[in-house]
């Protein structure tokens, strides 16, 4: 019996090889448009390497124990929000409550519902499943209780995604639609920076962004105008936006991943951040476990590029290798002994989207050793 290419080691090797090359990538920029200037790449490079480690990770621990893995991860996530709400690793900003550490605690609580939502859809026992499912229900709530509204929508998100899945067999489309809800995100946060919006609605989403966080994107788009090919360098946006520096207890950040990548290392940069999340999205279309644990994975990759868009959690490790967890169990191979998933989740994998099998029709049983007849 052959396997897809996608599923098969050909295939996974293949779009790993793609995805350090796209890190790589990413890395070799970073040290370009730092290159002759007072910048810090530093920021960048450790929050590359946290996807890598966080991705490999994932994959050896999603092979050999996936459920146990997943709802460890699961726990770790929501332990680390709600112990380093007040200072999580990564701040810079010296005040006593540093701007992005709800926003860095939200995207933990994210991921965590996440990593319980593919334990629960992995999970074949009834019982534990149910169970898992409640403990993400709870760490989407646990974001109300940090004052992150926007998390607890993102999060239950999540868990309404992960149980639509349970009955989705054509993990393409439901992908599709993710990655176009991610890309209408960050078009919004552009048309907000570049006042291309109707009045009416940009009164209304500067309400619920803050006027200087619009501020802040109207700098970076300034910046990013000045400098379209390399940017100002990593880590210069602080010194070159007059927001920044006249915020008091403010990090120097945009507070929007695209927006940061824009100032800092221009238009290249945008595109290169763009190719990662597209190729986190493909592993999970090739992932060789179940559709409900790959659209689920891919919902919180979601939920998550949709609080990066408007806020700093990409800048904080835990929540970059956290990412990288997520995606590596999702895409993990299935253990070994481990048969195939039956039952209401059950479904063939990534070649289902090829359509259904086209089988030859069965000759004339009175002529079909006509041939060879002398």
């Amino acid at each position: 019996m052959t396997e897809s290419a996608g599923r098969g080691p050909e295939g996974g090797t293949a779009s790993d090889a793609v995805g350090a090359l796209i890190l790589a990538t990413c890395a070799i920029w970073s040290l370009i448009s730092a290159a002759g200037r007072e910048t810090r790449p530093e920021g960048v490079l450790l929050a590359l390497l946290a996807v890598a480690a966080g991705f490999a990770c994932g994959r050896i621990c999603g092979t050999l124990l996936p459920v146990a893995t997943a709802a460890g991860a699961a726990l770790a996530a929501l332990l680390m929000a709600l112990a380093w709400r007040h200072g999580m690793p990564g701040a810079t900003a010296t005040a006593d409550i540093a701007p992005g550490q709800t926003g860095a605690a939200a995207a933990l609580l994210v991921l965590a519902t996440g990593a319980a939502c593919c334990a629960a859809a992995a999970s074949r026992r009834g019982p534990l499943r149910a169970a898992l499912r409640l403990l993400a229900l709870g760490t989407a709530g646990a974001a109300l209780a940090l004052g992150s509204v926007a998390g607890f929508a993102a999060g239950l998100g999540v868990l309404l995604c992960s149980l639509a899945a349970a009955r989705t067999r054509r993990r393409l489309l439901g992908l599709t639609g993710l990655a176009l809800a991610t890309g209408l995100i960050v078009a919004t946060s552009w048309a907000v920076a570049e006042g291309a919006l109707p009045d009416g609605l940009t009164v209304s989403l500067e309400g619920q962004l803050t006027r200087n966080r619009v501020d802040l994107w109207q700098d970076a788009a300034r910046l990013a105008g000045q400098h379209p090919a390399l940017g100002v360098g990593p880590g210069r946006f602080a010194e070159l936006s007059p927001t920044a520096q006249q915020s008091l207890g403010s990090d120097g950040k945009p507070h929007s991943a695209p927006w940061q990548q824009a100032a800092e290392q221009g238009v290249v940069g945008v595109v290169l951040l763009g190719a990662a999340f597209g190729w986190l999205l493909y592993v999970l279309w090739r992932s060789p476990r179940t559709t409900s644990v790959a659209l689920t994975a891919g919902a919180a990759l979601t939920a998550l590029a949709a609080l990066a868009s408007v806020g700093n959690a990409l800048s904080f490790t835990p929540v970059t290798a956290g990412a990288g967890l997520l995606a590596g169990l999702a895409s993990a191979r299935r253990p070994i002994g481990a048969g195939e998933p039956c039952g209401p989740e059950a479904d063939p994998g990534p070649e289902a989207d090829r359509g259904p099998e086209v089988r030859p029709r069965p000759g004339n049983p009175r002529t079909a050793g006509a041939g060879g007849r002398g």
